[in-house]
């Protein structure tokens, strides 16, 4: 997988923590986000988002992404490639940069994602959400998430083949 190739539209970089500073100025003022998923962002925890992994998977599979237009961070993805099993990615945290949200940016992403992966030999995307975040829940619907699991987190897949 290559996350250069993420995107057409947007120039997608490994977010380092040379970025910290970036990535916390996108988050901080995410207030809804945070409502749902406490607690709120620090620059600790972004950095420790940055290496954290589910059980039996390798960083080298950990895909902490930001996509920039005209050099400003946009959004800040974060993708591990083969989980829970080889043929499915999960998506861990998307988030944008409020001053774009709502104006198609966040879909273009997603579906620039989905037509790349569709390229590879993946069958499915799956991500969470907090349960009762109507904005998350709208967004991931809207771009073609099905729940399969409800709990305090709702898990969604998207079929990719």
């Amino acid at each position: 997988m290559n996350e250069l190739l993420f995107s057409k539209k947007y120039d997608v970089r490994k977010l380092q923590k040379n970025y910290i500073d970036q990535i916390y100025n996108l988050c901080i003022k995410n207030h809804l986000y945070y409502q749902y998923c406490p607690p709120y962002v620090t620059k600790k925890s972004i950095e420790s988002d940055m290496m954290t992994l589910p059980d039996n998977v390798d960083i080298k599979d950990k895909y902490y992404v930001g996509y920039f237009k005209n050099e400003k961070l946009i959004a800040v993805l974060d993708l591990i490639d083969g989980y829970p099993k080889k043929d499915i990615v999960f998506i861990g945290f998307f988030m944008m940069d409020i001053n774009v949200q709502k104006s198609g940016m966040g879909s273009v992403i997603v579906k620039e994602l989905i037509d790349y992966l569709t390229t590879l030999e993946y069958k499915e995307v799956r991500l969470g959400w907090i349960n009762g975040n109507p904005q998350a829940e709208h967004f991931w619907i809207k771009n073609g998430f099905c729940p399969i699991k409800e709990d305090r987190v709702v898990l969604a897949k998207r079929r990719i083949k």
